[in-house]
């Protein structure tokens, strides 16, 4: 529907002509729980706006299956001829003052987008919630669908007894099951929200300087008893507390609530004052601190964004990075640096999971500048990527180390005060910084923020006789872009650290650091006369600024032989990294890159860096190696999670997460046999608790190597019937190794559309096996036949996971390439799915020239 598409060109167009006041929205959602399959509710919508000409004509946006009632001045429309392709076109406005009604049915939704309604098969009760960012709540009321439309809403909501409905502000208690929330301060359509149901909720409050704000949880019955309530209010305080004071703004809405939802794609949404997270993150059995650390950033975040995104708006979609940027980065900042937090290693985390998908994405060919060019909503709809969240919030974290860190809150400060509840560009938040800094942040920025590509920071060292460093300086490169990307590459001014390392009693510890600007080609160090070369010099120590990183040839010598020695753990992460990113352009083996694990993992105190080096791996193995040795490597990688799990301590995060890397990977009967004994009680571990979610992997694995078959699946639905036990059965069923689970698996995602969002996903992650080379090879024509038309009939989300999960990623060879290439020279794609078509294919290329690298090192 080309209506749904809304151009940059039409929201400036609208936005000069329109002003909004006020929205008031009644629903009926009193039939919910009965709504079956198709189900619908009334909308009645009624807005105030002013126009700036008189006669002049606009639209509204609206999704919805019927249309009844259009009244616009008073006077009455027909909606069969100003309803169209997903806009009610709005003719004649007056100059000043307009009120448009309009009576809808609009639809229920299983895709996770809209008001999504899900029924628990614990209690069989209907659960609804709405996630309208980019531009869904036009599937809910009729709404004026772009960021700097702000208005204020009055959201009034019939619901089914006994039912518990939540949105941005609070309400007084329902009168006959109708909820009337008071109005909303100023703010955009897509952080208005809904959540209705019979949910379970916890309050408390936190309590700032003279005022109280409410806070509540909310998960459904069936997890309450894995709801630890405590823990999330002591997360969610701190960053009230380490907020206020870092913004000098107090807290914008009059509720702070964090609702655990049902079948949620993302990992959170930034509703204002009524957070929507997936429930995942409501655990049930035991998960490792990197688990805990994760859902805390991501409360963190959406807490951030109630400032910045909320009160302060981006005017479009090319400013999204800024949002998510800023939220990724004062997140990250507040776990870092909160009194009390449990996690002041935080900036080791985010170098050894955000920068590694940040680097991931800016080599694909759809990389892009920070700050990209965001034409229609089918652009931003794709761009929710690792340059817009890890990119960005790594440039800003260069910009604070650029600027200080205490000018950074500085100009921030400024600019929630000059812009509150209002609409902004990223001028704006420059020109505020560049006041309190002094800094000209122009030539900066376009730097930047305006082109796309990494550069590389190599040291380059002379040693005197007498063993001192001669003369240091940093040489900056800027690789080419990925073929087909826009733009050139360019160099750009970086402020870094570097460390230098020696090794004491066995440990790398810092001696010396050195914190400099680097611009251009080639960057003289002042390296103190007389310094003794370190054992390491590490270029970005401290992870200040985006770059990729080399060692010289001496510190590498010693990093491959002590990468577990560093006494802290971001140096580590840095090397695990350098040596990563080393793996995926082929310059490391990836049998080398196994060895190198295998050497400093056993001394990784950081868990989560230990679990993302169990991913790493086990994907160099599947994709990097080269084929005739890949079940060597896999092997050798197999048998060493075996034995780390023997040996971690009992009941450690350590041993659950070699459980886990090794319930992924066992591969041989005896293995197999360990994980059966381990799944019907005939063999233990001593401390390692075999637990509903543990059990479930142990499944999975049986399943895809053929020891688990639909009786053994079903039986273990049958200990777990709950949402969680379903999706997990039907990855089971999916990652079986025959032709007709296959078949059926991929029926009912590529040729049906009756699977809810969640469902889909797992049942593609049980398609996708990487044990399963062949039986898969199939249906590498199969999704070239049907990509396309899938595309274009389902919703965007639901259309995502099908292009991206079951594009055929394991046929690493050129005939895959040569598909690809043939597809997008004749299916004359949409923009959104050629992009994501083109990034799959370069995955192939970059796993080709990987395999060719680890061959040659035989």
């Amino acid at each position: 529907m080309p209506g749904t598409n809304l151009t940059r060109d039409e929201a400036q167009q609208r936005a000069r002509l329109l002003s909004v006041d006020a929205y008031e929205i009644d629903l009926d959602l009193s039939g919910a729980q009965e709504a079956g399959e198709g189900g619908t509710f009334r909308s009645v919508t009624t807005v105030r706006f002013d126009a700036a000409e008189a006669g002049a004509e606009s639209f509204i946006d609206l999704v919805a299956p019927a249309v009844h009632e259009v009244v616009l001045n008073g006077e009455n429309l027909d909606p069969g001829t100003v309803f169209e392709d997903s806009r009610i076109a709005l003719p004649g406005l007056r100059a000043g003052r307009n009120e448009l009604k309009v009576v809808a049915d609009c639809a229920y939704t299983n895709t996770g987008e809209g008001l999504h309604r899900f029924v628990d098969p614990v209690d069989q009760q209907a659960y609804l919630y709405t996630q309208f960012e980019v531009p869904d709540a036009r599937r809910v009321f009729a709404s004026f669908e772009q960021p700097d439309l702000k208005a204020t809403f009055t959201f009034t909501v019939k619901a089914p007894e006994g039912w518990t409905v939540i949105s941005n502000s609070p309400a007084p208690e329902p009168q006959d099951n109708v909820w009337r929330f008071e109005t909303t301060p100023r703010i955009s359509t897509y952080i208005t929200a809904l959540i209705a149901g019979p949910y379970h909720s916890v309050h408390s409050t936190w309590e700032g300087e003279g005022r109280s704000v409410p806070l509540g949880i909310y998960c459904r019955p069936s997890l309450a008893e894995h709801l630890d309530a405590d823990a999330i209010f002591e997360v969610t305080r701190q960053g009230f507390d380490w907020f206020e004071e870092k913004f000098d703004y107090a807290y914008p809405f009059a509720k702070y609530d964090q609702l655990f939802v049902p079948e949620f794609n993302a990992g959170a949404m930034e509703n204002a004052g009524a957070v929507t997270i997936r429930d995942q993150y409501v655990f049930r059995s035991k998960v490792t601190d990197a688990a805990y650390e994760a859902r805390a950033e991501t409360i963190l975040h959406e807490l951030a964004h109630m400032w910045f995104g909320d009160l302060v708006t981006m005017e479009w979609w090319n400013d999204l990075w800024l949002n998510e940027s800023f939220a990724t980065y004062t997140s990250i900042a507040c776990q870092a640096h909160a009194p009390g937090s449990r996690w002041p290693h935080a900036w080791t985390t985010f170098a050894n999971s955000m920068k590694t998908w940040a680097y991931r994405q800016d080599q694909l060919p759809s990389t892009h500048p920070i700050m990209a060019e965001i034409r229609d909503l089918d652009d931003v709809l794709v761009n929710f990527d690792g340059i817009t969240y890890a990119k960005g919030a790594s440039v800003l974290k260069q910009l604070v180390a650029y600027v200080g860190r205490d000018e950074f809150f500085q100009g921030v400060q400024a600019y929630f005060k000059a812009h509150a509840f209002k609409n902004t560009r990223l001028s704006d938040l420059l020109g505020a910084l560049e006041e309190t800094s002094g800094r000209d942040l122009k030539t900066w920025s376009k730097a930047w923020l305006e082109t796309a590509g990494i550069n590389v920071l190599r040291p380059e060292l002379t040693v005197a006789e007498d063993g001192t460093v001669a003369s240091f300086a940093v040489r900056q490169e800027a690789p080419a872009l990925p073929t087909g990307a826009k733009g050139e590459p360019v160099l750009r001014p970086h402020r870094i650290a570097i460390g230098c390392y020696d090794l004491k009693d066995g440990k790398l510890v810092r001696t010396n650091r050195i914190e400099l600007d680097v611009d251009g080609e080639r960057t003289e160090v002042p390296f103190p006369a007389g310094t003794p070369r370190p054992a390491v010099i590490l270029l970005n120590d401290d992870d200040l600024s985006y770059a990729k990183v080399r060692l010289d040839e001496d510190s590498l010598r010693v990093v491959t032989e002590h990468l577990g020695d560093f006494t802290e753990s971001l140096p580590r992460a840095l090397c695990w990294a350098s040596a990563w990113d080393m793996t995926r352009d082929g310059e490391l083996p990836a049998r080398e890159y196994l060895e190198l694990v295998l050497s400093g993992i056993t001394k990784e105190s950081d868990i989560g860096v230990v679990q993302s080096l169990h991913r790493q791996v086990k994907l160099a193995l599947d994709l990097y190696a080269a084929p005739a040795w890949r079940e060597t490597g896999l092997a050798k990688w197999t048998e060493a999670t075996l034995e780390q799990l023997r040996a971690a301590a009992p009941g450690s995060d350590h041993q659950l997460a070699w459980a886990r890397a090794f319930a992924f990977a066992a591969r041989t009967d005896a293995q197999l046999d360990l994980l059966q004994g381990l799944l019907d009680g005939t063999q233990e571990i001593p401390g390692l608790a075999v637990d509903t979610e543990l059990r479930w992997s142990l499944v999975q694995r049986l399943a895809a190597t053929g020891r688990a078959d639909e009786k053994t699946i079903e039986a273990e639905l049958e200990r777990d019937r709950t949402s969680a036990g379903e999706r997990h059965a039907a990855a089971a069923r999916a990652s079986r190794p025959t032709p007709e689970a296959k078949a059926e698996a991929w029926a009912s995602v590529v040729e049906s559309d009756k699977l809810p969002n969640a469902v889909q996903e797992a049942v593609i992650s049980g398609f996708v096996q990487t044990d399963q080379r062949e039986l898969l090879a199939p249906y590498a024509e199969k999704y070239f036949a049907a990509v396309k038309d899938v595309w274009n009939a389902r919703s965007h989300e639901m259309a995502q996971q099908i292009a991206v999960g079951m594009y055929p990623a394991l046929q690493v060879s050129q005939e895959t390439l040569d598909a690809t290439d043939a597809w997008l020279a004749s299916a004359e794609p949409s923009a959104a799915l050629r992009r994501l078509v083109t990034e799959s294919r370069s995955g192939i290329e970059r796993a080709l020239k990987a395999q060719r690298a680890d061959e040659a090192a035989a």
